[in-house]
């Protein structure tokens, strides 16, 4: 069991995640192939150093040290293995924003847990690392898809372990997914929600999510649009996102079988079929422009690896001077 060495890289590679899907609330997530990519390396300081260089304007307000995302998660791994903490060095090619729904915070927590995993000569196991991942995030259908991929309905079985289910998607249904300019966080998106909620309205869930699940796994458009209905969640975040409410109105027009938040927003994900993905992704740019707020939309399929890692070359040590 040895500690990674000053100079010792490895980069890693984490897709994009889709939570909720209308009724799967905090236990349904997608892996979207739309990654980030952390190149981490170990570096010479004390075990609280964490450097942090972020390529692309989104992330110009995140910063390193050790209250950083990805550091308080490798530090996990280092505890777990027995390993003394290392300083780090993280360079991420950032594609997914944060705070728009699109995981990723999960992303961070990924990286950090595979990377230093993979640093260490990978002691921990996939289950751990997911075991670690949820109770870092608090809820897993974001972390969950992120490093294993594809769809995932985790829950917490009566043993009190996590039970992941790998759902089927069917190669007909593509995700569009728009993504305004503004920002919504998870925190502000929870606060919005009641303490309680209907049995009705838990039915009501319970229903549309076995709809969606059969129709993801089929294709069947009509099951998945009767399936996209949720009233434990949405109903109360909608009146946080500026033209929510019309560009999902504009994607159903172009095509798509149903449209619902992206996790906690303000980013909305549209099902359809390939055929019509375009139109869609078209329509709902245009539309929240004209609500008066900048936009950008990806037409995605669901990515199935969930996060890889490779090792880097090592670095050359600098010269004392």
């Amino acid at each position: 069991m040895a500690r990674p060495s000053v100079g010792q890289g490895v980069v890693v590679h984490v897709p994009a995640t889709t939570a909720n899907l209308g009724p799967g609330f905090d236990c349904l997530g997608a892996a979207l192939d739309l990654d980030n990519v952390f190149e981490m390396r170990c570096i010479q300081g004390g075990s609280e150093r964490f450097d942090l260089i972020i390529e692309g304007s989104e992330g110009a307000h995140l910063r390193g040290g050790p209250d950083n995302l990805v550091y308080r998660s490798a530090q996990r791994v280092w505890r777990e293995a027995g390993l003394q903490p290392v300083a780090l060095e993280a360079r991420v090619r950032l594609a997914v924003p944060p705070a728009r729904g699109l995981g990723s915070s999960a992303t961070a927590i990924v990286a950090g847990l595979l990377g230093a995993n993979a640093l260490a000569g990978d002691l921990l196991s996939t289950e751990k690392l997911l075991e670690l991942a949820i109770d870092i995030e608090g809820h897993p259908d974001n972390v969950v898809p992120s490093l294993v991929g594809g769809l995932c309905m985790t829950a917490r079985a009566a043993s009190h372990r996590w039970r992941v289910v790998r759902c089927e998607w069917s190669s007909q249904v593509r995700a569009v997914v728009a993504i305004p300019a503004i920002r919504l966080t998870t925190s502000e998106a929870r606060r919005a929600m009641p303490k309680a909620i209907p049995i009705p309205d838990a039915v009501s869930n319970l229903g549309a999510l076995t709809l969606l699940l059969q129709g993801l796994r089929t294709g069947n458009g009509d099951l998945i649009t009767d399936g996209m209905h949720d009233r434990l969640h949405e109903p109360y975040r909608w009146g946080l996102i500026q033209g929510g409410r019309a560009v999902r109105e504009a994607a159903l027009e172009a095509g798509a079988w149903g449209c619902v938040i992206s996790g906690a927003g303000p980013s909305l994900l549209a099902l359809c079929r390939a055929e019509v993905a375009e139109a869609v992704r078209v329509a709902m740019v245009d539309r929240w422009r004209r609500e008066g707020v900048e936009a950008r939309a990806e037409n995605l399929g669901l990515q199935t690896e969930g996060s890889l890692w490779k090792p880097l070359p090592d670095r050359p040590l600098a010269p004392e001077v």
